[in-house]
């Protein structure tokens, strides 16, 4: 009985203090601060094409331990986010999705893929990622304006290593 009165006041209150007015502004960042803006493939060569920039391109697995450890600790850093939104248009890619991508004037598939499995254990490479020479995951390419590969990273990198790379 006392659980549940207290219970009860407990919501009663919260309930309470989000209805009452605030003098406070609040300040709504745009998101580009606090995030990479990851694009898909063909988002990066739309916008490559109005306003040429290189891109970057994060190739991973969602099995893959170093890849959420880059997305953790690396792709949330601040200095990358900013070094990133000012220099390049960012890919995400799942080296073993099933999707179909056209990039470059080229249609990548992967037939293998298996979509009876499960997103977290290995499934076949994509055309894409062999394409590209990849390796291992993650992998992280950057290629200039006309999409073209002029370096590849392999292997987990912290924000400082990352950064260093990229100028």
């Amino acid at each position: 009985m006392k659980f549940t009165f207290l219970l009860l006041s407990f919501a009663a209150i919260v309930g309470f203090i989000k209805m009452s007015p605030t003098n406070e502004t609040l300040i709504n960042y745009p998101e580009s601060l606090e995030k990479v803006q990851w694009l898909n493939l063909d988002e990066a060569a739309t916008m490559n094409a109005k306003e040429p920039k290189k891109l970057l391109v994060d190739i991973y697995t969602p099995w893959c331990g170093p890849c959420k450890m880059l997305d953790k600790n690396t792709f949330s850093d601040p200095k990358v986010i900013a070094h990133l939104a000012d220099n390049y248009y960012s890919v995400k890619f799942n080296a073993e999705s099933g999707e179909t991508v056209a990039f470059n004037g080229k249609t990548f598939s992967n037939p293998n893929f298996d979509k009876n499995k499960s997103p977290l254990s290995r499934n076949s490479a994509h055309e894409f990622t062999k394409a590209m020479g990849v390796t291992g995951y993650p992998t992280i390419l950057v290629l200039d304006e006309n999409l073209n590969v002029i370096n590849k990273h392999v292997g987990y990198k912290t924000p400082e290593q990352l950064i260093a790379l990229l100028k």
